[in-house]
């Protein structure tokens, strides 16, 4: 399409604007609840009952928290750099993480298969589709478990209570729910922001008479059917309400549409809905690629996604769309004579996303039949303000008979009685209540984990990140001697593919192990003057383009509030971007120096 005329971009802006506004709330991130009284269970593990056994009271070289992707790759790539002595710590009654947590219907990743499973050559994998299910994913997580002998040792349904470092002996003790006191030479915490699950503050929450649950905590018990996609015969004869439009809730909408009676579905703020395209991969095509395919397919996305050059773009999907299309843009306005700079990329961001949120708006009114829905669920604000989409089922849910969008028109729900829900002066009578409202993320660390890290001195984690976080490389941190952070944030921060930071992550944390063991040092830690320049480096870099001020609200951008240096920092990368993040992080490691680390014996 041609780019839109000077009156028409500047009303485009003012109704991104017009529309934030409405969203923006002075709680912010305290909006959100933790879930307690009848919703206390949500923190309680559903799926597995957790075996009576006797504590355990040893000693390991590495303490992996969290059975994630995070904590998968990392003992996986330390069993390959010969570490052997390896504990997987986690709550959940097995690996996986928030694969294990989710078992929602529909529910995928929204990445391909083939670069978001990691480890899929070391482990003889083939996905079966395009984007995977849940079951698939989480049966992968276990295939790593395995393959590396990972459930070795593993202290699953087990809860950490504190983490302590003990400068004498130079060991983290870790003492958890089930009576044990780990002596650990190192940790690796990969606890991730996405498994404790947060609830609406919305006003009588609790009071509602019916059936409700929380979509991280499914209950097939009610709704029938199960993860693999068999109808909920039980929701036949039932009033069905969600709460939330995100990225869980477009991925389940359609199953309950096809099921429920009728289902109501409670919008704030509209999702960004891309096609999806799935497609079964065939064993064939596998069968033909070469050694050290994932790795090319990995930084081929990563290139592509982040506005890189490719001879070819082998993922093709909506991540690598827009980011093409900027870079294209660039390009011409470059062709046309413009000098290249900060002005130009940014006069590019706003051309290319302008044309795309055209094109997803258009799909919309091609898809949902009524005309007053089409118009309600259609996003005004920038592409990446919100987590994108990709689904060719959500929108024609609300094609079904039975499927009600209310809109709140950027109010929410009003309140909850016994009966039912409030929303747009409408009491809506419900037998069963589902919230889709996601996960903490903007909340301390002590909190989303669920227990305090207290290093040198008895400095907390909390206290060392309380003006925002201080890491070098988002990995290791001062004061907190032989601790190694698996996370995105001060690294590469590349939020379309989690996966890929944890394996460039994981190889540099088994490298400096395996150094350290050799060397014979009983402690790791960066110095304070390393640390100090990697945060100058992050905090003088280019800014986000998530902090535009017409971005509705979202975790993305702390909820429309402030961004000061405390949110920048927690949510900032490297300044050349995640590809560059990769390679500097392989130089350094390669190098065998480890600059800005201190080994002592």
């Amino acid at each position: 399409m041609n780019s839109l005329t000077e009156t028409e971009r500047e009303a485009l802006r003012e109704r991104y604007r017009s529309e934030r506004d409405k969203r923006l709330r002075p709680d912010g991130n305290e909006q959100y609840v933790q879930p307690k009284g009848r919703f206390a269970d949500l923190l309680e593990d559903p799926y597995v009952e957790a075996v009576p056994r006797e504590p355990v009271r040893e000693e390991v070289t590495v303490a992996l928290i969290g059975g994630g992707f995070a904590g998968l790759v990392t003992g996986a790539r330390l069993k390959q750099a010969g570490i052997s002595d390896v504990r997987i710590i986690d709550k959940a009654g097995d690996v996986g993480g928030v694969w294990y947590w989710n078992r929602y219907p529909g529910a995928m990743c929204d990445t391909a298969a083939m670069v978001y499973l990691p480890l899929l050559e070391e482990t003889g994998t083939v996905p079966s589709m395009k984007y995977v299910k849940a079951p698939e994913i989480f049966a992968h997580a276990r295939r790593i478990a395995t393959t590396f002998g990972l459930y070795e040792n593993a202290l699953l349904s087990t809860g950490i209570t504190s983490v302590t470092w003990n400068d004498d002996a130079s060991r983290w003790i870790i003492c958890t729910d089930r009576g044990d006191e780990l002596r650990a030479r190192f940790i690796a915490m990969g606890t991730g922001p996405l498994h404790r699950p947060k609830l609406p503050g919305i006003p009588g929450i609790d009071t509602f008479a019916g059936h409700t649950f929380h979509t991280a905590r499914w209950d097939y018990d009610y709704t029938g059917g199960g993860p693999d996609g068999a109808p909920m015969e039980g929701l036949a004869d039932k009033r069905v309400g969600i709460v939330g439009t995100g990225a869980t809730a477009i991925q389940c909408i359609p199953h309950l549409a096809k099921t429920a009676s009728e289902l109501f579905v409670f919008q704030r703020t509209p999702s960004s809905i891309d096609v999806r395209n799935n497609q079964a991969l065939e064993p064939d095509w596998y069968a033909s690629l070469e050694t050290g395919w994932q790795k090319k397919w990995l930084e081929n996305f990563a290139t592509l996604q982040t506005g890189g050059f490719a001879d070819e773009d082998l993922v093709k999907d909506g991540w690598t769309d827009i980011a093409q299309r900027i870079r294209d843009r660039v390009l011409e306005v470059m062709a046309s004579g413009a000098r290249p700079g900060p002005d130009t990329v940014q006069r590019a961001y706003e051309e290319s996303d302008d044309e795309k949120m055209n094109e997803i708006r258009s799909r919309v009114d091609e898809i949902v039949r009524d005309p007053a829905a089409a118009e309600a669920l259609k996003p005004w604000y920038r592409q990446l303000c919100k987590r994108p989409c990709f689904s060719d089922e959500y929108l024609q849910a609300y094609n079904q008979p039975g499927a009600h969008l209310v809109d709140t028109d950027g109010r929410g729900v009003e309140r909850i009685d016994e009966t039912g829900v409030w929303a747009a002066e409408q009491h809506y009578d419900l037998d069963c209540l589902i919230f889709a409202s996601g996960f903490e993320v903007g909340t301390e660390h002590s909190r989303r984990a669920g227990f305090e890290v207290v290093g040198r001195h008895g400095r907390t984690l909390t206290e060392h990140w309380s003006e925002g976080m201080l890491s070098m490389h988002g990995i290791h941190v001062h004061g907190f001697p032989n601790l190694f952070i698996l996370g995105v944030a001060q690294g590469a921060n590349l939020i379309s593919n989690i996966p890929h930071n944890f394996v460039h992550a994981a190889t540099a944390i088994s490298a400096i192990v395996k150094h350290a063991e050799a060397e014979g040092s009983e402690q790791v830690e960066v110095t304070s003057d390393a640390e100090g320049a990697w945060v100058d480096l992050l905090d003088n870099g280019v800014g986000s383009f998530l902090a535009n001020p017409d971005c509705t609200p979202g975790y993305y951008n702390n909820e429309g509030g402030p961004i000061g240096r405390r949110e920048r920092l927690n949510g900032s990368g490297y300044p050349n971007g995640p590809v560059a993040y990769f390679d500097y992080l392989e130089r350094w490691r390669s190098s065998g120096d480890f600059a800005g680390l201190a080994f002592r014996s």
